[in-house]
């Protein structure tokens, strides 16, 4: 009796080791958030990032106990406000709302960037998607992709499109389609989408690889066509309408994205809790119809895949570029 009483002393005592062990380390970990935290969007007001920002914010100040701060750093396309976070301190009080262009593009777009993604960067979780959707004027006489492309084939040079700027995702998006296709067809550089569109529908170009959510009530009115939606599998927001991929160009997308992420060194623990809340935060069922009205589809990651993606997006970006002489502006 008095061995097995020994055993059991034994036992407890270990058990309490273990307990004031974890309690030590609960103690010592710290507290998350103690202050605001600063969103910086890389965009002015507005615009997809912006809007986002402001669906999940409040959700995220709910959730962590501490207000989250919309801050719009717009400039150097999308680079200022990456900066600031790529030097902010990794205590997580610093987030970026990451553009997928800002990541996987600019990397190649300017020469010298003040920050390097890989190094400067952790990523937290993929947000949401946004495919682009090909649009004519209706006096393009194609009503499916293969027609489109055998006519501009015969008319090379002969067909304009439009986008919102050098560089932007709707300029690389035609040239990734050229690449694929073989057509040859004029850009027209504008500034912002809004006047690229409105160029489309006055048919001063004819082409667009516009916005589902922009463009779609044109299409539905008859002043646009629509072809083909640009991600891997077919939009919510526009189901009827095939993808790239379908219409026999496998392989072929191309999505805006939005991301968390955080300045590199951040600790695991707050990467950790940011994640999860994040995750929540676009499950939520207000926050997914919020998302639907902008054309925005809830897609999270872990923040491996989310590394993982950025790589991978950023080589294939950067050949686009390098092919079509794409020189930043």
């Amino acid at each position: 009796m008095l061995k097995n009483f020994h055993r059991l002393a034994c036992n407890v005592a270990f058990a309490l080791c273990v307990a004031g062990i974890v309690l030590d380390a609960i103690a010592a970990a710290p507290a998350y958030p103690t202050r605001p935290v600063r969103l910086l969007v890389p965009f002015a007001p507005g615009g997809g990032a912006d809007t986002l920002s402001r669906i999940i914010a409040p959700k995220l100040t709910d959730a962590l106990g501490q207000h989250w701060v919309v801050d719009n750093r717009g400039g150097a396309g999308g680079n200022l406000a990456a900066e600031i976070v790529a030097n902010a301190a990794p205590d997580g009080h610093t987030v970026f709302m990451g553009f997928s262009t800002v990541l996987t593009v600019n990397p190649s777009l300017y020469r010298k960037l003040p920050f390097s993604v890989e190094r400067h960067f952790q990523p937290v979780t993929l947000l949401a998607t946004a495919q682009y959707i090909l649009v004519l004027h209706p006096s393009v006489q194609a009503g499916t992709v293969k027609e489109f492309i055998a006519l501009a084939t015969q008319k090379p040079g002969g067909l304009n499109y439009a986008s919102a700027g050098v560089g932007s995702p709707l300029h690389l998006a035609a040239e990734l389609f050229k690449k694929r296709t073989g057509v040859n067809m004029v850009h027209i550089p504008y500034k912002g989408g809004g006047p690229a569109a409105a160029a489309v529908l006055a048919g001063e170009a004819q082409v667009i690889f516009g916005s589902v959510a922009s463009s779609m009530p044109h299409v539905k009115s008859g002043r646009l066509r629509a072809l083909a939606t640009t991600g891997l599998k077919r939009s919510k927001v526009a189901p009827d309408l095939p993808t790239m991929a379908e219409s026999g160009f496998p392989g072929f997308d191309v999505s805006s994205w939005y991301a968390f992420l955080v300045p590199a060194k951040t600790s695991p623990a707050i990467v950790k809790r940011l994640h999860e809340e994040a995750v929540k935060a676009v499950a939520l069922p207000d926050v997914l119809q919020a998302m639907s009205r902008q054309g925005l589809e809830a897609e999270t990651t872990t923040p491996e895949a989310l590394a993982q993606r950025i790589k991978s997006e950023t080589a294939v970006w950067a050949q686009v570029i390098k092919d079509a002489g794409i020189k930043g502006e």
